[in-house]
């Protein structure tokens, strides 16, 4: 439905540097101008983003920023393999989980999916020279990628998204948060538990902002860095 649109695209627009909490979202009229629909349905999305907590409404006044739940992130998704391209080495995917489930309901908040709603969950363990250097937790939802396969998870899954799925990616939010390693992420990184390594929560979304792809993901920080120019 086209205010579901509208209402994804304006939870975009929130996470970024654009909106600061507090701010206002513009006015009913100039957002059913830019979209091309009726003010009515932009009132729908707007609906949308209060009962997602994002926004809320004063009397007279109009509708303000309450909460941001996606991050400002990149448009350039370099992906595992492109990232890694400069090490000496054998990279690798090994995919220990790969089924269909009901998505949960956090996993279901992030991707902004219907109720009931199936996923993909795969758990995959990135590595170099047999070095586990990233574990990655990883929700897709199954009506978006029917044609998804272990193959291509032991592969480039952004690949997979754009060339096979014919699915053009728009960009990318992460939140990075230092953790210290559990059972069983350490046991998998082997690493010692309580060892600090990286939490990385990542949501993808295409260029018609559509969430595709939610993933959680565990860096060996003693392994595996980034370096990122701007």
């Amino acid at each position: 439905m086209i205010y579901k649109a509208i209402a994804n695209t304006l939870r975009i627009r929130i996470g970024t540097a654009e909106y600061a909490v507090g701010s206002a979202l513009p006015g009913e009229h100039r957002l059913a101008e830019e979209f091309g629909v009726s003010r009515m349905t932009v009132r729908k999305a707007i609906d949308l983003l209060v009962s997602w907590g994002l926004v809320f409404r004063k009397n007279g006044s109009g509708t303000f920023i309450m909460h941001k739940n996606v991050y400002p992130g990149t448009k350039n998704l370099p992906g595992f393999f492109k990232a890694l391209k400069n090490f000496h080495g054998k990279i690798t995917s090994q995919v220990l989980i790969f089924q269909i489930q009901s998505a949960s309901d956090a996993v279901s908040a992030q991707l902004q999916l219907s109720d009931d709603e199936q996923v993909y969950y795969s758990r995959r363990i990135r590595s170099v020279n047999n070095t586990p250097l990233m574990i990655e937790d990883s929700y897709m939802p199954v009506r978006l990628f029917r044609s998804l396969a272990l193959s291509h998870l032991e592969g480039s899954k952004f690949k997979y998204i754009e060339k096979e799925a014919k699915i053009q990616i728009g960009g990318n939010y992460e939140c990075l948060t230092p953790i210290l390693a559990e059972n069983p992420i350490a046991g998998l990184l082997e690493v010692k538990e309580k060892t600090p390594i990286l939490c990385i929560s990542s949501l993808t979304y295409s260029r018609q902002n559509e969430f595709i792809n939610y993933s959680i993901m565990y860096r060996n920080t003693s392994e595996y860095r980034e370096d990122h120019y701007f």
